[in-house]
């Protein structure tokens, strides 16, 4: 069993709490957990006592995240659906254009039934509970950013006693088809869509109608994606060979498309001749094992040729499920392999690596109202923490609103890392309180259908949640959902021109706190005497603690919270290799200390022994080492600090960046089976190449180093991935001699490989033209590696010309590549009547050769056979489409459309670093900077009037009255002031006690 003291040298972080009597203990051997041992989710009690007193008469109002504004597929792309998912997903014919995407039956089937489903529970509870339903489009305030266009919002309030309400909450968000979205599968034409009859194969057919059936997920065919090709050039990352795959896209709940997604990524490899078996295997235990960045399972992978799928690592948070869905059992996991003895490999090494873990367990307190947002509104960040750090956030369901969650991972460091992430996720959220202690006794008191219409409008309007007693607001949610909610009760008549007291709670890390109230707390008592406000430290837990600001006006209040978040840390992180980091930081500090006085920003530089020791991980040299930290107001000096470090750092090594490679997914596999190969490019550029997860089906590779090496990193890279491309074009009896005779071997396939890295092979002619010629159609096929890609339409020209020669009409060839739009300005020349400025031809868009212009040739006169076969087909005519898509515009060459333009192009056109948004608490104290001018900082600006909404709290001396101003959710966005804390991008920092 190992001992925590060997790896902290102290208790400091509470691991003396943990005991083999909460779950796993401190150590797992091997007889301690079965595969499949069930784990219970923590029940523990809230994390601080609420609020308002049970029993008390409350009205709660929040928004149910229906994710209103997912579009529907095109129609006109539509080629299979699944029973029913047409008409839920498409506007009925007739519709005009411009509708918004929540007026999609779906949509509104769905708010439908949520108003059923409040009536029924209103009628029920005989008079206990009242439920009302209001759906609006949110107007943005002034000074917020805005969320998404013409988005419905749709909330709930609850009136009655406090447990009835919470757990009408609770049922209202488990039986309701929260958070729906959508997920695209890219699959090969070929493999599914039956060239012959023009339509997709029937056991297709059948299995998608089973897989939609059985998760009750809406399942969509569509056509292939036509690219922007002149703006993905540009961009340099257009992958035409990628395009004319079709389009498999899932609707449906996270649950549900999950499922779905993983069944037809299952049925692709049985059409690949795959066997498939399951396995199971203890849910928390799979990120574990997967290690960081899913390493761990690639070697498996690569090692046995299999394609592993495992489920979602948050089952059952969500309470939904379609009727009549089966739901994926949490701890079956796919295997899928060439032979069935691949897989049973696959397994015995899947079992040794759950048998060779051991697992370290850490219970946390996180403030019980914002498990919900986190639920609801960071899920994807939760997820991505423990997929860094190879651990395990045991989360309660939504609703439950209980503080206790459990973390676990292989080694105390990875869940130190999770603990103070998924703090960092919490500190993004704000809560609030409004006491009215002495209402206006001339103002009329609302009345209960006046409060549910004043909480459903701010609600609404500001993305908060919002509950009211005894005319106290208390208030959840995001940092600008907060402020923006108490912007508008600010404006309400009854509580403007009453007494009353407010607060706001700051979550931090304990880390900053002396950052933040400065030497003697100095920056806090100013903040106080210039705002009268009252800032008290409170402590929450051993990683956070609150900072509360209480005011008694409202103005005095907001700028004192301005203020704090002023003094809040702004942090930037990157990576600057160890061997540096003495000349950076000079004889005595010399020179980091003449930067930091310089740009009054605190610089900390952490070595492989203060990340757990050296050769622990492998990762750390590319673990981000360096953190730059100051106050947010002056933040803007942040990366002026990372430029003047990096100037330090010689070329090679500096500014580490990542680059997106797309690769067919299917091909993946074989890359993965070359990981020896893969390894030894990474050492040889210091560069990480990292594919993606396998349930994910994402055609893109990561490729992350230095700057000046993943250009290399990615040419080399990308020479192990083969590509092709066809030409045809009906040939003479002469011409199909001269391409068989041993002159156009030696002069034209030899040079071609020689100076273009382009092999030609011929494939046999077919189909006679139909003009009673000797003409048949010829067919070519070039192959080379995509780093020689760029090569591709000069090698095509120089065939061309060869063949023209002997007698080949230019213009009847399929598949070249066309001349590239010109980026001059030659389409405007004719607006000058200038003889200066002579009007360059526009290119002749009825072929795709590039050698149309050298030939003479009207293209009215042109009637060849391949004439009739290249008219545009219908939408019923799928053939067509593909036809026309393989020409040259849609070829893989047009990737590098540009004759000069070469292999890794689109690494050479995205050198920019990319900055991290790493995060991290660190225990010295921050610099004191000089007074500047505090800013906004996020806050509304409040409008100079407003007009009468509510009608309580006026009377005819009042002014005009105040209209609640509409504001859309931020949805899932980070919140806009710096983070206070690390991000998932590594942990740099040493974990030990503070220095």
């Amino acid at each position: 069993m190992h001992k925590i003291s060997n790896f902290t040298g102290s208790a400091r972080h509470g691991w003396e709490k943990m005991t083999p009597s909460m779950g796993f203990g401190m150590s797992r051997s091997h007889n301690d957990l079965p595969v499949t041992a069930p784990i219970k989710r923590p029940s523990a009690a809230s994390a601080v006592p609420p609020a308002i007193p049970p029993g008390t008469q409350v009205n709660l109002s929040f928004n149910v995240p229906f994710s209103s504004n997912l579009a529907g597929p095109d129609v006109d792309d539509i080629m299979y659906a699944s029973p029913g998912a047409k008409a839920r997903w498409t506007h009925p014919e007739g519709t005009a254009e411009g509708i918004p995407n929540h007026k999609l039956p779906v949509h509104a089937q769905n708010v439908e039934n949520l108003r059923n489903l409040c009536r029924e529970m209103s009628e029920s509870s005989d008079g206990r509970i009242q439920a009302v339903v209001v759906s609006s489009e949110p107007k943005p305030l002034p000074g917020l950013q805005r969320g998404p266009l013409r988005a419905l919002v749709t909330n709930v309030c609850l009136s009655g006693e406090l447990e009835i309400v919470n757990q009408m909450r609770a049922k209202i968000l488990n039986e309701t088809p929260i958070s729906l979205r959508s997920s695209s599968v890219d699959i090969d034409s070929n493999l599914i869509f039956d060239s012959a009859s023009s339509c997709l194969k029937s056991p297709v057919l059948n299995q998608l109608d089973l897989i939609s059936k059985t998760t009750k997920a809406d399942i969509f065919v569509l056509m292939p994606k036509q690219p922007d090709i002149e703006s993905a050039s540009f961009n340099g990352n257009l992958e035409t060979s990628l395009d004319s795959r079709l389009r498999c896209t899932i609707y449906g709940d996270m649950e549900s498309m999950e499922h779905a997604k993983t069944r037809i990524l299952i049925m692709i490899d049985q059409i690949l001749h795959r066997h498939v078996d399951t396995m199971k295997l203890e849910l928390t235990m799979h990120t574990l094992i997967c290690g960081r960045a899913r390493k761990n399972i690639k070697l498996i992978e690569s090692a046995t040729g299999t394609a592993i799928y495992f489920p979602p690592p948050f089952p059952r948070l969500y309470g939904y499920c379609p009727p009549g869905a089966i739901r994926r059992p949490e701890d079956q996991v796919f295997i899928t392999g060439k032979t069935q003895e691949d897989i049973l490999h696959a397994k015995q090494k899947l079992h040794d690596l759950v048998m060779s873990t051991k697992v370290f367990v850490k219970p946390v307190v996180v403030t019980d109202t914002k498990l919900d947002s986190i639920l609801l509104e960071r899920l994807d960040k939760v997820r991505k923490i423990i997929e860094n750090n190879g651990s395990y956030i045991l989360l309660p369901p939504l609703g439950m609103q209980r503080g206790l969650v459990r973390v676990q991972g292989t080694d105390v460091l990875n869940v130190e890392r999770t603990v103070r992430e998924l703090m960092a996720l919490a500190g993004q959220f704000y809560s609030a309180s409004w006491f009215i202690t002495h209402p206006d006794p001339s103002q009329r008191p609302p009345t209960p259908s006046d409060v549910r219409a004043m909480l459903s409008d701010i609600c609404i309007n500001s993305g908060a949640e919002i509950s009211f007693e005894k005319l106290n607001f208390h208030i959840y949610g995001s940092d600008d959902a907060v402020k923006a909610a108490m912007m508008v009760i600010n404006n309400i008549p009854f509580v403007k021109k009453s007494q009353y007291n407010m607060s706001v709670k700051i979550e931090l890390a304990n880390e900053h706190k002396e950052f933040v109230s400065g030497k003697k707390n100095g920056k806090i008592n100013k903040i106080m005497s210039h705002s009268s406000v009252q800032i008290v430290f409170d402590g929450f837990n051993e990683y956070n603690f609150y900072i509360v600001v209480r005011g008694a006006q409202y103005d005095a209040t907001k700028s004192g919270l301005d203020l704090v978040e002023q003094e809040m840390p702004a942090a930037i992180s990157f990576h600057v290799p160890d061997q540096y980091h003495k000349r950076i930081i000079g004889i005595g500090g010399q020179h980091i200390q003449r930067i930091m006085k310089k740009y009054s920003v605190f610089v900390k530089f952490s070595n492989a022994m203060d990340r757990g020791g050296l050769g622990k991980e492998e990762d750390d040299i590319k673990v981000d080492n360096v953190i730059c930290r100051t106050p947010a107001r002056n933040a803007q000096n942040l990366d002026l600090v990372k430029q003047e470090i990096m100037d330090m750092v010689e070329k090679a090594d500096a500014e580490f960046v990542s680059e997106h490679v797309p690769i067919n997914r299917l091909y993946h596999r074989e890359l993965i089976a070359r990981m020896d190969k893969i390894d030894e490019l990474e050492k040889k550029f210091n560069c990480k190449i990292t594919f993606p997860s396998t349930e994910q089906a994402s055609d893109i590779v990561t490729v992350s180093g230095p700057e000046y090496q993943v250009p290399l990193a990615v040419d080399e890279f990308l020479g192990m991935v083969p590509e092709s491309h066809e030409i045809a074009f009906p040939a003479s009896s002469e011409l199909r001699e001269y391409m068989r005779s041993s002159e156009f071997q030696n002069d034209v396939l030899e040079k071609m490989k020689d100076q273009y890295v382009v092999e030609v092979h011929l494939k046999q002619p077919h189909q006679e033209s139909p003009d009673g010629s000797d003409h048949q159609i010829e067919g070519l096929v070039l192959s080379f590696t995509r780093n020689n890609a760029g090569g591709l339409k000069d090698a095509i020209d120089f065939l061309v010309n060869k063949l023209v020669m002997h007698g080949l009409d230019a213009n009847t060839i399929r598949g070249a590549i066309p001349r590239p739009k010109s980026d001059s300005f030659e389409e405007s020349l004719p607006f000058f009547d200038s003889k200066l400025l002579q009007r360059a031809e526009p290119p002749v868009d009825t072929t795709d050769s590039p050698t149309r212009s050298h030939f003479g040739d009207d293209p009215a006169e042109r009637s060849g056979f391949l004439d009739r076969l290249r008219k545009p087909g219908s939408m019923s005519s799928f053939t067509s489409i593909l036809e026309r898509r393989k020409n040259g515009s849609n070829s893989p060459g047009s990737l590098f459309k540009h004759a000069s333009s070469n292999a890794s192009k689109a690494s050479l056109a995205s050198l920019e670093s990319q900055g991290s948004g790493y995060r991290n608490p660190w225990n010295d104290s921050g610099i004191n900077l000089a007074d500047d001018e505090h800013h906004n900082n996020g806050w509304p600006v409040p409008a100079p009037r407003f007009e009468n909404k509510f009608p309580f709290g006026s009377n005819s001396s009042a002014a005009p009255g105040d209209v609640t101003p509409r504001y859309d959710p931020r949805a899932s966005v980070d919140s806009g002031r710096p983070s206070t804390s690390h991000s998932a991008s590594g942990y740099p920092a040493p974990i030990g006690p503070p220095r």
